[in-house]
């Protein structure tokens, strides 16, 4: 079964202390927590081995890492299946000590979360410095007068798309990251910008890439 988020965004990956209010699924700011799934699917000689994981001690992308080559057999590609319930989902490749490989489906939805907050990497996101994930109140602010600003200007037809939408901060909307991080076990560019898409589900996203690697009733089963 999925989690209840309770950590709290934050800066460079230092979890904020948790509030007594989370323990009843709501955070300092009244809003409510998100359950998320994660899991570990490690490559083996006969398939992938899944197991379910936790997330409270990851507070960065090295820590997920970490936690990826713990899984690993003899240094085969290890993924990381992270999904915030009817948000977004990340897939994490890890393939021994090379950089892991990151795809986002939707970074301003991960951007609401501190478990989005480790795979939004700053060079993923293409920001430097500090960002603007340190105060948890202005990037819930920001994020409603982004989504406003975007209702407003929605209907005028006089207006030319100047780009891509952002979030605060930068994030995108939409997918981000290597799309082409599965294309090899069956899983095409396409087919995971597909998955991303407008009206797809997250979790219905992870079943169809599992179903393609081969391990869809073993992933459904730790869930």
């Amino acid at each position: 079964m999925g989690r209840s988020e309770q950590r709290t965004a934050s800066g460079a990956g230092a979890a904020r202390p948790r509030s007594p209010e989370i323990a009843y699924g709501r955070d300092h700011l009244g809003v409510s927590l998100v359950a998320y799934f994660a899991a570990v699917l490690a490559r083996t000689e006969d398939g992938w081995d899944v197991s379910e994981t936790e997330l409270d001690n990851v507070e960065t992308l090295a820590d997920l890492a970490d936690l990826a080559r713990e899984a690993a057999q003899d240094d085969n590609t290890v993924l990381v299946f992270i999904e915030q319930e009817d948000a977004w989902f990340a897939v994490v490749r890890v393939d021994g000590e090379e950089d892991p490989r990151i795809f986002v489906s939707d970074a301003a939805a991960a951007a609401r979360s501190s478990y989005g907050d480790v795979v939004l990497t700053e060079e993923l996101v293409g920001r430097a410095g500090d960002s603007e994930f340190d105060d948890l109140d202005s990037l819930v602010t920001e994020l409603e007068e982004s989504e406003d600003a975007e209702l407003s200007s929605t209907g005028s037809d006089d207006e030319e798309d100047e780009g891509p939408a952002t979030g605060p901060g930068g994030v995108p909307v939409g997918p981000l990251g290597d799309s082409e991080l599965l294309s090899e076990f069956g899983v095409s560019s396409g087919d995971l910008l597909d998955l991303s898409g407008e009206g797809a589900e997250p979790g219905d996203a992870l079943n169809e890439i599992a179903d393609a690697l081969g391990c869809a009733e073993v992933l459904e089963a730790v869930r």
